[in-house]
């Protein structure tokens, strides 16, 4: 078996008395999307910003490819190519689509302080955005300023600001969210392809979506891995239908 692109080895993290992950261990692996579940107050958020290196672990290691990057910042991983959506969206409003799309572009470029005139005038930088927008469906959009684009579209463009920064792996933050059932639809339709250029770990609370997309779940439980599996063994673990999965339903 290969070696897994983002690799978690009993990740433990605590605030004063009150542990927020014990002993997470979990990989994910190229070409799958692995959904982390679990009720609200899990240690979801806890975890997925352990990962990006808003937060550090207490005790535990995180890989990259192999590459411990444990005590890198968020900036640092996402150089390496961990690439992270956000539940409640990052991007700059004001600006168009594919101003947006190439502040991933500028950042990997070597050259990230550049005025961002000069960059938009950069040719190679530039058809690195255009071609992300084109990947997400919004290449007739990039003129857009973004608060004028819908929900969905925001959604799709900050998977097309990921795709500018050549990820090696995805970290999506409930991509769901908010979301009407047309526009999960669709989004379920573009991850499903997605996988395949890169793996994605995501937190999602529509189920729907879940059973439809994962190819592994990981159930977290007050900061615990209670199971990991296919969507068929989730469903018929009793300690998962107990804990979790029974509240769904």
């Amino acid at each position: 078996m290969t070696s897994p692109i983002l690799r978690l080895d009993n990740i433990n993290k605590s605030f004063g008395a009150l542990p927020a992950s014990k002993d997470v261990s979990l990989d994910l692996r190229a070409g799958e999307i692995h959904a982390l579940i679990g009720p609200n107050g899990a240690g979801k958020s806890t975890l997925i910003k352990q990962i990006a290196g808003e937060l550090h672990p207490d005790t535990g290691r995180i890989y990259l490819e192999e590459q411990d990057v444990t005590a890198l910042s968020v900036a640092q991983r996402a150089k390496r190519g961990l690439a992270r959506t956000f539940q409640v969206s990052a991007l700059a409003m004001e600006d168009s689509a594919l101003q947006n799309a190439m502040l991933g572009a500028i950042g990997i470029s070597g050259h990230p302080y550049w005025p961002f005139g000069k960059a938009l005038r950069h040719g190679e930088l530039r058809a690195i955005a255009e071609y992300a927008l084109e990947r997400v469906g919004l290449a007739e959009h990039a003129s857009t300023r973004t608060s004028e684009l819908s929900h969905g579209q925001r959604r799709q463009l900050e998977v097309a600001v990921a795709l500018t920064m050549k990820p090696r792996a995805f970290v999506m933050d409930e991509p769901m969210a908010g979301l009407g059932t047309q526009g999960s639809q669709a989004l379920t339709e573009f991850l499903s392809e997605l996988r395949n250029e890169a793996p994605i770990l995501m937190v999602e609370h529509d189920m729907d979506a879940v059973f439809a997309l994962a190819d592994r779940l990981s159930v977290l439980v007050y900061g615990e891995i209670i199971a990991t599996g296919n969507v068929d063994e989730i469903r018929n673990d009793l300690t998962v239908q107990r804990a979790y999965l029974g509240e769904e339903q």
